[in-house]
């Protein structure tokens, strides 16, 4: 196959990796962001920021040959971070032939005010007159650092066309990168999206922690961050049923098991840590990470205001996502830290 990764990041270069492994030809297409990248590609043939030498078989791309690139491909892989979902739409959108197949590897959800939306369904509706493109999305725990030094990694492939997903993912499997499909797109992506936030909420832990201290006796935080991992999956599990989705993804590996490697470090792990020092977020953001994407934050900044709509109209039950909502007034408001412990796993059927 001839595939054409649009998003020079460190998952969309790790992407990479085992596609061009099992003998495909990769065109890694950067950004309007990623000049650098694409240059430091060209001149080294390493990433700079995952720190691995990209492949032969990889061909790099400033985004003014995206055109050039896309001609005869046989499928498309979106690898930008999700505020440049729609963006990305816009550039695709006159150029993408319909007969060929998207996978979104980006992460999150869109809202407009008034209704939650995964990212498939966002990007299809960007696209002019309605285009129809098969959309699918890859989930699941997989650390681009880790793909791309060619570790053991496991992911579900989703979409709504069960012989294209398992066509594709026979494409995509090898002796390390491991794919599974699923028909469950709504259940998957919400699962996805939601880990970052979820994982920047434990993340809070390593900041308390810090400003107590060890206990004398050693003894650490982990009942704590046990906690708000299992309120993170408990209210994952209420918006992938009441957005159509299957409860099982979030209890295999788009939901527990991406949300498990995103709590392990990274940048929500970082994120979180700053603000359970008592950081407010904006500070945060500009004097420590300011240039990196913070998708737990992102996230909470992005469904914040449709999220409270939604619970003013009766469409949410804000007694179910007492954790969700705590997170979006630290990162959106500057609340402090105090997590609302008599709320969590409240039965309200």
């Amino acid at each position: 196959m001839k595939i054409v990764v649009l998003g020079a990041g460190v998952m969309g270069t790790a992407f990479t990796m085992p596609i061009a492994d099992n003998g495909h030809e990769v065109h890694l297409v950067g950004t309007h962001l990623d000049g650098d990248i694409i240059e430091e590609i060209h001149e080294t043939g390493v990433h700079p920021r995952l720190r691995s030498r990209v492949s032969d078989r990889v061909t790099p791309h400033p985004i003014a040959g995206l055109g050039e690139a896309i001609r005869g491909a046989d499928l498309v892989v979106l690898g930008v971070n999700s505020h440049g979902v729609a963006w990305a739409a816009d550039v695709l959108g006159p150029l993408l032939p319909p007969h060929v197949p998207v996978v979104m590897l980006t992460k999150g959800l869109h809202g407009d005010g008034s209704a939650l939306r995964v990212l498939p369904e966002f990007f299809g509706s960007r696209l002019p007159g309605g285009q129809a493109i098969n959309v699918m999305a890859i989930g699941g725990p997989c650390i681009a650092g880790e793909l791309a030094a060619r570790r053991h990694s496991s992911v579900v492939l989703s979409g709504r066309d069960p012989v294209a997903l398992r066509t594709l993912a026979q494409a995509l499997r090898g002796p390390y990168y491991h794919v599974w499909t699923s028909t469950d797109l709504t259940g998957v992506e919400v699962c996805v999206a939601l880990k970052n936030l979820y994982a920047l909420a434990v993340g809070l832990v390593i900041g308390l922690l810090e400003q107590e201290g060890i206990a004398s006796n050693g003894a650490h935080m982990h009942n704590l961050a046990a906690a708000i991992f299992a309120q993170g999956l408990y209210e994952t599990a209420y918006l992938v049923r009441l957005m159509g989705g299957r409860v099982e993804s979030v209890y295999t590996l788009p939901g527990a098991g991406d949300l498990y490697v995103t709590c392990q470090g990274g940048r929500n792990s970082r994120m979180g840590r700053l603000l359970g020092l008592g950081m407010p977020y904006a500070r945060a953001k500009a004097e420590h990470m300011p240039n990196e994407s913070v998708e737990g934050a992102m996230l909470a900044e992005a469904i914040g205001d449709t999220v409270h709509a939604m619970i003013r109209t009766g469409a949410l039950d804000a007694g179910r996502l007492p954790l969700m909502l705590r997170v979006i007034d630290i990162v959106c408001n500057g609340a402090p830290v105090d997590i609302p412990w008599e709320a969590f796993f409240r039965d309200t059927e």
